[in-house]
């Protein structure tokens, strides 16, 4: 049974986002080496996993990676067609999977070229069960083997976004959320964050240092703070997003 909050999760503060992108790289590769085992990677969109998307697109990581045994998935989406600026798997795509040996069929991308929001979290998560193989969580048998998770101002994550429906939802692995924002998004929602081996939080600059020492006070307020779960967790953050 999921037990422990995000706010106890480990941090660790790196001078730079450069040197913060390197380093979570290598934990990565280290724990996708872990085994021969299919390596299960839940991507999020924003700056900061942009610039290690990049750096995974790179040397030594682009040919050490075991990209033929990774399966890719996405936190959240917005509802805007593969190759708008605001769509995350583009970004993903030009910074990384474009780069990288993946195969296509290893990439889950939230289909937005669909009817309607509520559609597109509907068909994702029919996505999801079949590559579970299963119609309800299994705690002992977590979905994703690393989750990553950005930090809103705001205390958003995914597209958790406060004050919304969203919070709420249990039953459903992904949902669509409709306000809250400019545009409607797709998210998965808590037990599918919370179905995780390892969630890591990658968090920096300035703008984000209020909230990170809230969520890390184990404040419970915010949507990503009310995340409980099995998972090891982890806090990635460069110094400005620390204040030191």
């Amino acid at each position: 049974m999921a037990e422990t909050s995000v706010s106890a999760g480990h941090l660790t503060t790196f001078d730079t986002p450069a040197v913060l992108a390197d380093e979570v790289a290598s934990w990565l590769l280290r724990l996708a080496l872990q085994d021969d085992a299919p390596f299960r990677l839940c991507l999020s969109g924003g700056s900061t996993p942009k610039t290690l998307y990049e750096r995974l697109a790179q040397a030594p990581f682009k040919d050490a990676f075991p990209w033929a045994r990774t399966t890719v998935f996405f936190g959240d989406e917005r509802f805007v067609p593969d190759g708008d600026k605001d769509n995350n798997y583009t970004m993903a795509s030009a910074a990384l999977l474009a780069h990288v040996p993946i195969p296509k069929n290893n990439v889950h991308r939230i289909v937005t070229e669909v009817a309607s929001p509520e559609r597109a979290a509907a068909d994702y998560e029919a996505v999801l069960k079949r590559f579970y193989g299963a119609e309800t969580l299994d705690p002992a048998r977590p979905l994703f083997d690393v989750n990553l998770l950005g930090l809103g101002p705001d205390g958003h994550t995914a597209s958790l976004i406060p004050g919304q429906s969203v919070l709420a939802e249990r039953s459903k692995w992904v949902a669509d959320v409709s306000e809250g924002r400019p545009e409607a998004r797709i998210t998965l929602t808590y037990p599918l964050v919370e179905s995780s081996r390892y969630i890591a939080f990658l968090v920096t600059g300035a703008g984000k240092k209020d909230m990170l020492a809230h969520v890390r006070s184990g404040a419970t307020d915010v949507p990503a703070s009310r995340i409980v779960t099995d998972a090891e967790v982890h806090w990635f953050t460069d110094r400005a997003a620390v204040g030191s």
